[in-house]
């Protein structure tokens, strides 16, 4: 097992050299100038070259990437351009609402999906298989955007139950400002419910066939049982890799729900960031993004060892 994981270990350190590497140049190919978008269309070419002098843009590319990696390596993402201040500083501002999105949108997804996927297996063929399974392929279908605007006007403008955006004050209790996560997560949380649905489905149809279920069945086990331990116990590595998946997809996927709802996160932050060619701040939240997405992955590696023991051979 130990072999096993160092292998994955360097594999992911592999993987961020290329991702770092991917940004920094993809991020440089994007039209724009930080420094001439800092200082406007009155400033004169003198001032745009000093400007640039001043954050080393003016350097070979090669040489920034060389520079850039190494402060990287020593856990310095930069300095922002446009907010004058650590991009590690920016993206701490932000992770807050960012973070417990996610978390609550995984969860919503997870405590929809799996019941719902379990179900669907279950009753195959009949009304529940029918109805999960086109309930899944609408939510699938619907775009976020759209979704989260229906909310806003049906329980936020008409109903008046909840914020109709931002994330409240920064001096309210944490309580409060949670409350205003309930609509996006719940639009995060139905679309990609979906898709924990349809892996659970087909991993219980495929448990339920085995010979092992069948022996349950026939000792007189009851339903319950043969499908909560039986059934289920032996079907969750699929279903811990989606949701998994899920969550690190959430990581760097909110940046739309982020904006309809007015979250002042990360993939708000992002976006401002690419607007004003804010090269630090863009590379910084990448690969954060990244890293977050690689070590969710290592996660379910080790998450796979414990519910599996025959993973561990």
């Amino acid at each position: 097992m130990w072999l096993t994981l160092g292998r994955r270990i360097g594999g992911l350190i592999i993987v961020m050299l290329l991702v770092a590497t991917m940004v920094f140049f993809l991020t440089r190919l994007a039209p724009g100038d930080p420094a001439a978008l800092m200082l406007g269309d009155q400033a004169t070419p003198e001032d745009v070259a000093r400007l640039r002098a001043v954050y080393g843009l003016d350097k070979p590319l090669l040489v920034q990437f060389g520079l850039w990696l190494k402060e990287v390596a020593s856990g310095n993402l930069g300095q922002s351009i446009f907010l004058q201040r650590p991009v590690t500083q920016a993206l701490a501002e932000r992770a807050e609402p960012t973070f417990f999105l996610t978390l609550f949108s995984v969860s919503i997804a997870a405590l929809i999906g799996i019941p719902a996927g379990v179900a669907s297996a279950v009753w195959r063929g009949r009304a529940v298989d029918q109805i999960v399974s086109g309930l899944a392929m609408l939510a699938a279908n619907v775009p976020s955007f759209w979704l989260g605007l229906i909310l806003i006007q049906l329980f936020a403008v008409r109903l008046g139950w909840f914020p109709v955006a931002g994330y409240g004050d920064p001096g309210a209790p944490l309580a409060d400002r949670l409350g205003h996560l309930i609509l996006p997560a719940s639009v995060l949380g139905l679309v990609n419910s979906a898709l924990i649905t349809r892996f659970t489905r087909a991993s219980m149809l495929d448990v339920l066939n085995e010979d092992y279920v069948r022996t349950a069945r026939s000792k007189g086990v009851s339903e319950a049982r043969v499908v909560l331990r039986h059934a289920f116990g032996n079907a969750l590595i699929p279903i811990i890799t989606v949701v998994g998946l899920t969550a690190a997809l959430l990581v760097g996927g909110a940046i739309v729900t982020e904006t309809v709802f007015g979250l002042p996160g990360v993939g708000n932050l992002v976006v401002s960031a690419v607007l004003r060619r804010d090269y630090p701040v863009i590379q910084g939240a990448l690969i954060v993004v990244a890293a977050v997405y690689v070590l969710i992955n290592l996660a379910i590696d080790v998450i796979y060892t414990l519910v599996d023991p025959r993973v561990r051979t």
